[in-house]
């Protein structure tokens, strides 16, 4: 798959982004970039004091623990999530509740993770008011998740989305046009440096795509199109949105560390004041 060179993200900081697009959010929409990258948006050295807390309260397994080579999980998720949980909405808000008052104590000495992650969408949403995501009787969702992959985990070529994919037309949130994600690496699978993240085809999902998906042929489907990608690499604190429309990728964990990050969808509209923020 070649690189589309013409593709290309803004980084390392909002104002780069900024500098490059008047409404960075807007231009996300329609794909005319790949991903906002903001670096070291949160402490490392935060990072690693949280994966301590993980597991010291029994929420993550620790990577030496033998139990692991016999447990059939290779994700573990520290949250609430839509994806898993939305086809019972009782249970998935009931699930978002603890959420809320779990997240109340998990961070307190270190910077808010999610806080961070709020705070940088705010400072890019142009003239709207950034929320987690309710029901029309105020009910909240969770407001974001940590997603912990061991082993050789991946996501084949695929899209986001509460109403083109899940068709969850029951909740508020598909009434955003738009489906952004953001996601902060917390560890990657090696010790240092950066590793991939992610995979951002130049390629918005249609009815026409989704045979490629499907059948798990997208890569001969780009190939012969001449689409090109972006890939995302990251390091210890490092944040950035993406456009979940574009078909998009996470390759295998290649080290020994769990691939830990923090995780939210975003429902945006061009024309609503609000944004949502999910998980």
């Amino acid at each position: 798959m070649p690189s589309d060179l013409t593709w290309t993200p803004v980084e390392p900081d909002l104002e780069a982004a900024f500098a490059r697009y008047p409404d960075p959010l807007r231009a996300l929409s329609e794909a005319r970039l790949p991903a906002i990258i903001l670096r070291r948006a949160y402490d490392p050295a935060h990072c690693q004091g949280l994966i301590r807390r993980f597991i010291g309260r029994g929420l993550m397994p620790a990577p030496e623990d033998p139990a692991l080579a016999t447990e059939p999980r290779r994700r573990f998720d520290i949250g609430t999530s839509l994806g898993n949980l939305g086809s019972d909405q009782e249970a998935f808000l009931r699930h978002a509740v603890g959420t809320h008052e779990l997240f109340k104590t998990l961070f307190e000495g270190f910077q808010n993770p999610v806080k961070v992650m709020y705070d940088a969408l705010s400072a890019l949403a142009v003239g709207k008011q950034v929320k987690t995501a309710r029901e029309p009787d105020g009910r909240l969702y969770g407001p974001a998740i940590f997603r912990i992959h061991f082993s050789d985990h991946a996501y084949k070529p695929h899209i986001d989305h509460v109403s083109l994919r899940e068709k969850r037309f029951n909740y508020a949130v598909s009434r955003f046009e738009h489906q952004f994600a953001g996601v902060l690496c917390v560890q990657n699978d090696a010790h240092e440096g950066g590793s991939t993240q992610a995979i951002l085809h130049h390629c918005l999902w249609t009815p026409e795509v989704q045979p490629a998906i499907q059948d798990g042929t997208f890569d001969a489907y780009a190939a012969e199109r001449g689409i090109g990608h972006y890939s995302v690499h990251l390091e210890q604190g490092d944040l950035y949105f993406f456009n979940t429309r574009c078909i998009h990728e996470v390759p295998a964990i290649q080290g020994k560390q769990p691939r830990i990050v923090l995780a939210v969808f975003i429902g945006y509209s061009p024309e609503d004041r609000e944004i949502f923020v999910w998980s």
